[in-house]
């Protein structure tokens, strides 16, 4: 829990708040639960992403995320098969470039080196953060997605979470929840926690890493050793079980299949007692 790590996708709610603290204005709050998303490419999504850029005056080759195809598979295929191939619009973290631009635009600062942990846009990024988690950053990389990455522990994440639902962060974590299929899209994790428990904030990373909030301040974050992702609802349905929260809605969410040849073989749920 004290061991730094990098949280991946679960930092993008507090990217979201450095960019409202350093004077992003979004015409709606739904564009910036888009911003801190990491979601399916369904053509909402790219919509809305694209939209952001356009009110700003800017065209998708000023995002700096790599181009990719959708993660939701159906629209993935279609994009296979009407040759539109990748774009970058479509990467899943297409909506949170698009709002780090659209910050800079407002701020007057440049676009090309948007990405640079020396842009004021991405030190101020740093400093909330570490404001938010209570830890020094001594370690930084480049996620995924292109952006710098900074180490903070679980104990930090959770800390983090804590204050976005109790502290200035709360209009992040409000957009989240109120528009949570942007967050994440058809079938997504986040999207079906924040739809089961009314008030969660929730947000997950590459490398198995999840990071939940409610209402009243109590947070969790964890880290699922090997990177995979399959344990991580379930790890999420039984710490929330583990906090008092008990939703029908949940019991649906508390494993996941495992298939082999096409086939349910088994399934990965948490083991009892592992939480205590």
């Amino acid at each position: 829990m004290s061991a730094p790590m990098y949280p991946r996708s679960t930092a993008k709610p507090a990217q979201a708040l450095a960019m409202l603290r350093a004077g992003l204005e979004l015409p709606d709050d739904a564009d910036l639960a888009l911003a801190a998303a990491s979601h399916n490419g369904e053509p909402e999504h790219i919509s809305r992403a694209a939209g952001i850029l356009r009110a700003n005056g800017l065209a998708e080759d000023a995002l700096r995320c790599p181009a990719d195809l959708p993660l939701h598979e159906p629209t993935r295929a279609e994009r296979i098969s009407d040759g539109t191939g990748e774009r970058r619009l479509a990467m899943n973290c297409s909506g949170k470039h698009a709002a780090m631009l659209a910050t800079c635009v407002q701020r007057g600062w440049s676009t090309a080196d948007y990405l640079d942990p020396a842009h004021p846009l991405q030190r101020g990024v740093r400093d909330t953060i570490a404001e938010l988690s209570g830890d020094e950053i001594d370690r930084t990389t480049v996620d995924g997605c292109g952006a710098p990455l900074f180490a903070i522990t679980l104990t930090g994440l959770a800390r983090l979470f804590r204050s976005l639902v109790t502290g200035d962060g709360r209009r992040v974590a409000d957009a989240m929840r109120a528009h949570p299929w942007l967050v994440g899209g058809t079938g997504r994790e986040d999207t079906e926690l924040m739809r089961a428990v009314p008030g969660l904030l929730s947000k997950a990373g590459a490398e198995g890493v999840l990071a939940l909030a409610l209402p009243d301040g109590r947070a969790v974050a964890a880290k699922i050793s090997d990177g995979a992702a399959r344990a991580r609802l379930p790890v999420a349905v039984g710490a929330l079980r583990a906090l008092g929260v008990e939703r029908g809605a949940l019991a649906g969410l508390a494993e996941e299949p495992l298939l082999g040849g096409g086939e349910p073989v088994g399934t990965v749920r948490l083991v009892p007692g592992a939480l205590d």
